[in-house]
């Protein structure tokens, strides 16, 4: 199609819950929309990036300069643009995986729109439902956390993710291992929190019968992770480190990792997050779907995604209600019976969700950008 116009829309939204990781505590998200219209429609995308560079380089006020300075201009200066072509139109511009993932996805949602097809029909989904995990941020107390795993354990999730950092580690996660019984999966995440001088430490983690410790070291340091894998029994996965499917293929190569979290907003996008699956899955690597507090826009997409045969771990697709009172969408919920701890593929045309635009408007927290 011919990109007409992309605008951006900057949104508060409030978490039901403090979520704090070792590197922030976060207790609402302002979240970047991008809206794409072209002569054959129009498509929304999220962009992941938090309110300030913690997780990543990338941040909330930087994603939108850099799509309205740079990114957009090449969108909006090419004659036909689909999502197959996105990346390389915006390959130019250096780095800001993020941003340029919330176009792609965008035009993405606007071009199936039009051929009325769906994002999981598109990807290459072959399950209808997903299995759901939850991620449980960094808690006061023993006592606040187990309270909030029991409520989750009551909602049906299938898996639980602890958010650890040094000095909470060892008696959180025996204490969740205690409340949810020995068959019950259960992984952990540092957020690149330990270095090289834990590796003793962190092979008591063995003790636990853990699903996987995810990303312990610093992004860049993937010697430290082969380091640390040839040091447990405990499967290793790497998030932050995994920018395209070049490095992850290194990374497994090197033994730095056996299992692989893939999120799209952080690999630049939906393609290359197939891309990263199908080669994931000729190496018979398992993968999940990783989350970074999205609204219903970005969450569709990403069960979509999750919906692909590789996808063997239950990933953070969680719920709507679990970070938001009300939703930017038709909300997501769990299903019950046999569907239980999983939530349905959208099946509609594009994410198959439809976006509440007058709670666009009315928790905007800047005026919209139109750029033409």
């Amino acid at each position: 199609m011919r990109v007409e116009a992309i605008e951006l829309h900057r949104v508060g939204m409030p978490l039901v819950r403090p979520f704090e990781t070792s590197f922030a505590r976060e207790t609402e998200r302002e979240v970047l929309l991008v809206r794409v219209r072209g002569d054959d429609g129009a498509g929304w995308g999220e962009c992941v990036a938090g309110n300030d560079p913690l997780y990543s380089s990338e941040y909330v006020d930087g994603c939108a300069r850099v799509i309205e300075r740079y990114l957009a201009p090449s969108l909006l200066a090419a004659h036909d643009v689909g999502g197959e072509t996105v990346a390389e139109l915006l390959r130019p511009i250096v780095g800001h995986r993020m941003a340029k993932a919330a176009l792609e996805a965008a035009v993405l949602d606007a071009e199936l729109r039009e051929a009325d097809t769906s994002f999981g029909e598109y990807l290459g989904a072959v399950a209808d439902w997903v299995d759901c995990g939850v991620s449980v941020g960094i808690s006061p107390d023993l006592d606040t956390l187990l309270d909030e795993v029991a409520g989750y354990l009551d909602d049906g999730y299938l898996r639980i993710k602890l958010k650890i950092k040094p000095g909470w580690d060892i008696a959180p996660i025996a204490a969740v291992r205690e409340l949810i019984g020995p068959d019950m999966m259960l992984q952990v995440d540092a957020n690149a929190s330990y270095t090289v001088a834990d590796i003793d430490h962190l092979r008591r983690l063995d003790a636990f019968g853990l699903l996987l410790i995810e990303q312990p070291f610093v992004e860049e340091d993937i010697a430290t992770h082969v380091l640390l894998a040839r040091a447990i029994e405990t499967p290793l996965c790497l998030d932050e480190s995994i920018v395209n499917a070049e490095i992850a293929l290194d990374a497994i190569e090197r033994g730095a990792a056996s299992v692989i979290n893939i999120k799209p907003g952080r690999v630049g996008g939906y393609l290359e997050a197939v891309r990263l699956h199908d080669i994931c899955a000729e190496l018979e690597v398992p993968v999940w779907c990783g989350g970074m507090l999205e609204t219903g826009v970005g969450r569709a997409a990403n069960v979509a995604l999750a919906a692909l045969p590789g996808f063997t771990l239950p990933g953070d697709t969680s719920a709507s209600d679990r970070y938001y009172a009300e939703d930017l969408t038709e909300p997501f919920v769990l299903g019950t019976g046999v569907h239980a701890g999983q939530l349905p593929v959208p099946t509609g045309p594009g994410t198959g969700v439809t976006v509440r635009e007058e709670l666009v408007r009315e928790w905007a927290t800047t005026p919209v950008v139109v750029l033409r």
